[in-house]
C-alpha cells in the first residue's frame, strides 16, 4: 500500500501509525528517548526527596508543610488528566480517519495544557511573593523548582509539539507519514501526565503530610 496513496474511512489501516517501516522505527526511538527520560526524572525525584526541608537553619524560610496547598495542585493535576483523555479521543478519530475530530480534541488538549502552565506560573509567583521561596533560597528550594520547573518546561515542549503537528498538517489531512507523529506526541503527553501524578503525590501529597 503507498504511503501517498488516497484513504477513506474503509482503507485506513487499523494501526496507521505503525504501518510503515518509518512508523516502527519512530516508535523504537520514542521509546529509546522516554527511557533516558526516565531515568532524568528519577534522578531529579531523588534529589528532592534527599533535599525537602532543607533550609537554612539561620533563615526563617518556609517548610513543604507551609506553602504547599492541595486546591490548586488538585485542579492542576484535573487540567493535565483531563487533557490526557482528549488526546486519547483524538487518536481514536486518527485512527478511525476522522481528521477534523481530532484535530479538535487536539486543540481541547492544547487548551487544558496551557491553562495547566498558567496555573503552575501562578504558583510559582504566589510561592515567591508570599513565602519568599525562591530558587536561590534554599537546597530546598532549587530542588523543587527544578523538579516542577522541568516538568512544566516539558509541558511546553509537549504543546509547542502538538500545536506544530496541528498547524503544518491542517490542509493536508491525516497520511501515512504524518499519522506516526501524531500517535507518539500523545504518547509523550501521556507521559509528562504520568510524571506530574508522581510529583502530585511525593511532592505535594506528601509535602502537606510532612
Amino acid at each position: 500500500m503507498a504511503v501517498q496513496q488516497k484513504f477513506t474511512p474503509e482503507t485506513w489501516p487499523s494501526h496507521p501509525e505503525r504501518f510503515t517501516e518509518e512508523g516502527k522505527h519512530k516508535f523504537l526511538g520514542f521509546w529509546l528517548f522516554i527511557a533516558a527520560e526516565t531515568v532524568l526524572f528519577a534522578s531529579l525525584f531523588a534529589t528532592y526527596l534527599a533535599l525537602k526541608d532543607s533550609v537554612p537553619a539561620n533563615k526563617d524560610l518556609p517548610l513543604a508543610a507551609d506553602i504547599f496547598g492541595l486546591p490548586l495542585a488538585f485542579l492542576a493535576t484535573m487540567l493535565l488528566l483531563t487533557s490526557s483523555l482528549t488526546s486519547v479521543y483524538a487518536m481514536y478519530h486518527m485512527k478511525n480517519f476522522d481528521f477534523k475530530q481530532m484535530q479538535f480534541w487536539l486543540l481541547i488538549t492544547v487548551v487544558l495544557g496551557l491553562a495547566f502552565l498558567i496555573l503552575e506560573i501562578y504558583e510559582f509567583n504566589h510561592y515567591v511573593h508570599e513565602y519568599h521561596f525562591t530558587f536561590t533560597g534554599s537546597a530546598f528550594g532549587s530542588a523543587f523548582y527544578t523538579l516542577v520547573g522541568f516538568h512544566g518546561a516539558h509541558v511546553t515542549f509537549g504543546l509547542l509539539w502538538i500545536t506544530t503537528l496541528m498547524l503544518r498538517n491542517s490542509k493536508r489531512g491525516l497520511t501515512l507519514t504524518n499519522a506516526p507523529k501524531f500517535y507518539i506526541a500523545s504518547l509523550y503527553w501521556h507521559f509528562i501526565d504520568v510524571v506530574w501524578v508522581f510529583i502530585f503525590t511525593v511532592v505535594y501529597l506528601m509535602g502537606i503530610v510532612g
